[in-house]
């Protein structure tokens, strides 16, 4: 059953939703459960084409969506971009940090500068600059929902130590927003994916030589509820914080990983 959640701004006007890296994967899968929900939703990604599948989706269901380019690692384009959304579907008070990138499998011995900070970059500095440019909207509101996509490797991944670093700053970063904010009636929680399907999870199959049925295969073994996990679980979860019914929800962490994670 889809949850039934109030997107209006005091009663008179419909939420603005920005969820960025929704071209497709796991950010598409919110855009569309947000729009669904009765948001309108700005689908914010790299290059404008790229978002036009998740437009169409949305709009072909009778909701509201268009489609916005930034770099989110780039402060100038993120503020002109917040800018342009605002005034094309009104202030955003509901914000989705998704966008993020991994580099290749490495030890930290062998991780270069340029990944890190690529890495690091998309998935921290740009939640950082988003936030940053949109907390005014959801202050003057007195009410908003940030929720930042983390992952399971924040508690540490050996082979990728750029990516984990970045989703653990995430958290740090949230717990800060819910202290910072809350007394504005914004509310700030992360997700951490577990094995989604997705377009990274689908080049780390290729990296480890297996095609993606059998990567499938392999890990949903190792995962208690026996599968993987699709975009449309994360969204499920993010409808829920970005509720009205989750207002007393702050500065929480739910892996949304199949199993208990330590």
């Amino acid at each position: 059953m889809t949850q039934q959640i109030n997107t209006t701004d005091h009663g008179n006007r419909q939420r603005t939703a920005i969820v960025t890296g929704a071209a497709r994967g796991i950010g598409a899968g919110v855009a569309k459960r947000l729009a669904r929900d009765g948001l309108a939703v700005a689908v914010l990604d790299l290059r404008e084409e790229d978002c036009a599948g998740t437009v169409a989706a949305i709009t072909r269901d009778g909701g509201t969506a268009a489609a916005f380019a930034a770099d989110v690692n780039d402060e100038t384009a993120v503020g002109t971009a917040v800018s342009r959304i605002a005034a094309a579907l009104g202030a955003p008070t509901v914000l989705v940090n998704n966008a993020g990138i991994g580099g290749p499998n490495a030890g930290v011995e062998e991780t270069s500068t340029e990944q890190w900070d690529a890495v690091t970059g998309v998935s921290l500095r740009g939640a950082f600059f988003l936030t940053r440019a949109v907390a005014p909207f959801m202050i003057a509101a007195g009410w908003g929902r940030i929720v930042n996509m983390s992952s399971i490797s924040a508690l540490g991944d050996s082979g990728r130590v750029d990516y984990a670093a970045a989703k653990a700053g995430l958290i740090g970063f949230t717990k800060s927003l819910a202290l910072r904010l809350g007394r504005h009636g914004v509310t700030a929680n992360a997700i951490g994916p577990g094995f989604v399907v997705s377009e990274m999870t689908r080049i780390g199959a290729q990296r480890r030589g297996r095609s993606f049925d059998e990567h499938q295969r392999i890990v949903a073994e190792t995962i208690p509820v026996g599968r993987v996990g699709q975009p449309e679980d994360i969204a499920h979860t993010a409808s829920y914080l970005v509720s009205e019914g989750a207002g007393f929800v702050s500065g929480q962490v739910i892996y949304v990983a199949g199993g208990p994670v330590d």
